[in-house]
């Protein structure tokens, strides 16, 4: 219950953050993180985004000596679904809690399409709906009540209310489950109703933490499914997950963390091409061999396929990449610091 987002209409006062005279952030590590950001800022793993539904400039959490958040610039384009990825301690959530206005920063600035949660909470809680890691379940609401205690707590009239629930029942596939308890519900239910209770009040932008955590391959792809969907509706979805080969299938843009810091953003194939990345290409013949190539670039892949199937007079009947994509740009761009 303690994880439930306050409603639009009811103030949050986050606590007091830590200030610490020091501008320089302290690492409870070795500190080779800025050495390694400069490195690859050098790179130019940032994207220029014109119409940034989310906006941060050098948003910062400080607990005490821990810096979980650093002099993070995000910026994720309006109708995207961004990947925001990272090991453990990265301050993946940290920063998605602060851009759902549960926590202030403690320094910098944060702006959900143009408005300062900090000082605009009910107009920046409008615009957007947040689904935690957990489900908080109040004792004695079945799925229809739990719905309608959000909707009346983002001030919806009752009089709509049922049209609303099924809608939503229905878009999560939750029908059957409309007068089941919701703690008698299997944990891809509870993720699922949880994506429903975002949507309450139809916001612009989702910010969901670890949504597939937990889940059965089933539901993970009734899930990849569901924000497909959702951004067909017009949808923002910030996603952050550990599960990058399911991520690669659906985000758009992806921001990688580590240790506070936010160090590339951007389309996969993007961050992957100035990184040089290697993309690992399995050919398979008509006579039964394959063989596997590593190539840099789509520009390279065109021009194998052209040498192998013209020049060399080959039968092709399967070329495609095998082991590439977002894990392969995140072990690229993260050095395993723990912070």
């Amino acid at each position: 219950m303690s994880d439930m987002p306050p409603p639009p209409s009811v103030p949050s006062t986050p606590p007091t953050p830590n200030s610490p005279s020091a501008s320089t952030p302290v690492w409870d590590a070795q500190p080779p993180a800025p050495a390694m950001v400069a490195q690859l800022a050098g790179l130019g793993l940032t994207a220029q985004v014109d119409d940034a539904i989310v906006r941060t400039t050098e948003a910062t959490k400080r607990y005490g000596p821990l810096v979980a958040v650093n002099a993070v610039n995000l910026a994720v384009p309006r109708g995207s679904i961004y990947g925001l990825i990272g090991p453990n301690g990265a301050g993946k959530t940290t920063l998605m809690t602060m851009v759902a206005s549960l926590l202030l920063p403690t320094s910098g600035s944060i702006e959900i399409d143009g408005s300062d949660p900090a000082e605009n909470t009910d107009e920046a809680r409008r615009k957007l709906g947040y689904m935690p890691d957990g489900l908080g379940v109040y004792d004695g609401l079945d799925v229809g009540g739990y719905l309608e205690f959000f909707a009346a707590a983002y001030r919806i009239p009752s009089s709509d209310w049922p049209v609303l629930i099924d809608g939503l029942l229905e878009l999560v596939q939750l029908e059957v489950k409309r007068d089941s308890p919701v703690n008698s519900l299997s944990r891809g239910m509870k993720q699922r109703l949880s994506l429903a209770r975002a949507l309450v009040h139809d916001p612009e932008l989702l910010i969901l933490d670890e949504p597939a955590s937990g889940l059965d391959p089933r539901a993970r792809v009734e899930l990849r499914e569901l924000l497909w969907q959702l951004q067909s509706l017009g949808k923002t979805i910030i996603v952050s997950s550990h599960i990058l080969s399911e991520l690669q299938e659906i985000v758009t843009h992806v921001g990688i963390m580590e240790a506070g810091r936010l160090l590339a953003e951007g389309s996969p194939d993007e961050i992957g091409s100035k990184l040089g990345a290697v993309r690992r290409v399995k050919v398979r013949f008509a006579d039964g061999s394959s063989e596997t190539f590593d190539l840099t670039s789509t520009a390279d892949q065109v021009a194998l396929l052209h040498r192998l199937v013209v020049d060399d007079e080959r039968e092709v009947v399967e070329f495609r990449e095998v082991n590439a994509g977002l894990e392969d740009v995140f072990m690229n761009v993260t050095k395993g610091i723990v912070q």
